[in-house]
């Protein structure tokens, strides 16, 4: 069996899956300078924007190790946000794996280890197209 040279995990948010890949080298081997591929972007193409720039590096920043490691993430299903929440769940996951000790009660702290139970609830049948919208009542 091969040897991988990086850490694997799967992060999640309501439909988004994020399939991490973390390297414990400064950036993504292939992709000289980008420290976070996303689906074979830069993490700044890919979600763009200053709010979302600074909430996927918070894992790093918490464990104190943005300039030391990378990651290449593959995120599928949901929206944006969720991607985003997905591919956070993911790299704490996958620090957490690759060093449980140091990391994890970090992480923990920090709510980052969590998995959001929230998802949408299913439509039930007779209540007039939602999942908790009653039928109008005739009035006579």
């Amino acid at each position: 069996m091969k040897k991988t040279d990086y850490t694997y995990a799967v992060g999640r948010r309501k439909t988004a899956i994020a399939r991490v890949r973390l390297y414990t080298k400064s950036s993504v081997p292939g992709h000289d300078g980008v420290q976070l591929l996303v689906n074979d972007k830069s993490a700044e193409v890919y979600f763009g924007g200053n709010a979302e720039k600074s909430q996927y590096r918070i894992p790093f920043i918490v464990t104190e190790t943005l300039t030391k490691m990378s990651a290449s993430v593959k995120v599928v299903g949901g929206g944006t946000q969720s991607q985003l929440d997905a591919l956070v769940h993911g790299i704490a996951r996958a620090l957490t794996k690759y060093d449980t000790d140091k990391f994890r009660a970090v992480l923990k702290g920090a709510g980052l280890l969590t998995r959001d139970p929230r998802a949408k609830e299913r439509r039930k049948v007779g209540t007039g197209g939602k999942a908790r919208r009653a039928k109008q009542s005739p009035k006579r």
